[in-house]
């Protein structure tokens, strides 16, 4: 049966329905955990910023990963990182469960983080080798899709699950969860040729590079979630900034300068790949703000429950899993330019509308409308966007150029989240406001709201760049009457549909 499928014309699908079940299982889980941490709080008698750990060690260490993991699976083969990943997965699941400290249990989340950044780092290079580029639009929109259902599924999982199984359920749904995409993923994931067969193994991967990319983004990551707390000019993020840029001009050095580098720097040159990337970057920084700020101004100000807030974030999340296939599909038939423009405009035109109309006490109709817009913006924009930068990627590379798109997605979130807060608690300490988002209640609406508009116009702008950017490409991609092949690369391309498995 496995060799008939495995053998049938649609056995492509089968590889990405493997892919998307373990996709879906791990935004589950993300959204599940961010449930479970009262429960954490208070079965440790830990503090909220101990019990924070527990979800940002995973993410840090995942970000870490992607890139090193994506280009290791370009390598050694994708299938075969991708199921040690989801075993690495399900065993530290296990552990979670049984963790008998926090400390142990952030232990534990920092090896499920190794297995995530495994998974993540292969998943999508290997969806996207099975299908031809005709269909690339089709499985970046659906698994976009896939990726909305996750987000409004997991808090209903993991409220359910705390409230009846307590919190240590959230983990332990994951062991079963997990067995069961390891199972698909070694019967039906296809077994191709190693990139790049012939060679010792080991002077294929840039170690180096690797270790520098990785440090480099745990320090900017650490410097910017934490900026805000300790201070913008303080010793910390001063030296730590200063760590970053040393760092990045090193990496930079080093990968134009090794024969076979991690990333290819050089595919920044090429206008399609580095424009879509950047423009990439401003839309998840664009609208990742809205999503982490819109809960403190209805809960905080309008004072509504964090149950009622759930239920109103649930029509942007469905513009993901609504839009996002149709949107695939066109750009395959069209291109992707018109529908990039389109998208960021969209999402540019959500931020400027809440940054020039909010209101102290704006109606739930109107918050609940805008984000829509923002999220349908980003869900047109998004599959033709990531399908364009692999458009002139060579398939060798489809591993560390898909973890790219993801850290870039995972980058921009943490930058948003940290710009839109400064701006937000700084515009609050002008009105004699305590600089802080806990501070935030109907008594100090107006010094809130006044912040809230600031950051939304910040973002809105820097979605605006991004359109104009999209545009510039969109106008001069048109013009050549051949279309240019994939970027070279320094290994020869696998086929079609090999993913790299040795």
């Amino acid at each position: 049966m496995i060799q008939r499928i495995t053998s049938s014309p649609a056995y492509r699908w089968w590889n990405f329905w493997t892919i998307a079940t373990g996709t879906f299982f791990s935004v589950v889980d993300h959204g599940s955990v961010l449930i479970a941490l009262p429960g954490i709080e208070s079965h440790f008698d830990a503090t909220l910023e101990s019990v924070q750990w527990v979800v940002v060690a995973y993410a840090l260490v995942i970000s870490v990963l992607l890139l090193p993991m994506g280009r290791l699976g370009d390598v050694v083969g994708r299938r075969r990182v991708y199921i040690t990943g989801t075993a690495i997965f399900v065993i530290a699941s296990l552990g979670a469960t049984f963790a008998p400290s926090l400390e142990i249990l952030v232990a534990m989340r920092v090896c499920k983080g190794i297995g995530a950044g495994m998974v993540q780092g292969c998943g999508m290079g290997m969806m996207l080798a099975a299908f031809s580029d005709s269909e690339r639009g089709k499985a970046l929109g659906t698994h976009l899709s896939v990726v909305g259902m996750g987000a409004i599924a997991g808090p209903a999982i993991g409220g359910f699950l705390v409230a009846y199984l307590g919190w240590q359920s959230v983990f332990f749904v994951n062991v079963p969860a997990g067995c069961i995409v390891l199972a698909l993923s070694w019967f039906l994931l296809e077994r191709g040729p190693v990139v790049g067969q012939g060679r010792p193994r080991s002077s294929t991967f840039d170690w180096a590079g690797a270790g520098v990319s990785g440090v480099i983004l745990l320090v900017l990551l650490l410097v910017v979630g934490n900026g805000n707390s300790l201070g913008w000019q303080s010793a910390p993020v001063i030296v730590g900034g200063t760590a970053v840029a040393i760092g990045m001009a090193f990496f930079v050095w080093w990968e134009l300068k090794t024969a076979s580098p991690m990333l290819d720097l050089r595919l920044f040159a090429n206008r399609v790949f580095g424009i879509g990337a950047a423009a990439a970057w401003l839309s998840f920084f664009g609208t990742s703000a809205a999503r982490f700020l819109m809960p403190f101004y209805l809960q905080r100000v309008l004072g509504y429950s964090p149950e009622q807030v759930g239920l109103m974030m649930i029509p942007a999340a469905l513009c993901m899993v609504i839009l996002g296939p149709p949107s695939g599909r066109l750009s395959d038939r069209f291109g992707w330019q018109a529908l990039t423009v389109i998208g960021l405009a969209m999402s540019a035109a959500g931020a400027l509308v809440l940054a020039f109309a909010l209101q102290e006490r704006s109606a739930v109709w109107f918050v609940i409308a805008t984000m829509m817009m923002q999220s349908a913006g980003n869900a047109v924009f998004n599959s033709p966007n990531s399908s364009s930068i692999i458009s002139v990627v060579d398939r060798s590379r489809y591993g560390v150029v898909s973890a790219l798109t993801q850290l870039i997605r995972n980058s921009a979130n943490v930058v948003s989240v940290a710009v839109s807060t400064t701006i937000v608690v700084s515009t609050m300490a002008t009105y004699g406001v305590e600089p802080k988002l806990e501070a935030v209640n109907p008594s100090v609406a107006t010094a809130f709201v006044a912040g809230l508009r600031w950051a939304y116009l910040a973002m809105g702008c820097a979605v605006g760049t991004g359109v104009v950017i999209s545009l510039y490409r969109a106008v001069t991609s048109r013009r050549p009457t051949q279309p240019s092949a994939p970027v070279s690369q320094a290994e020869p391309s696998p086929s079609a549909s090999g993913n790299g498995d040795g």
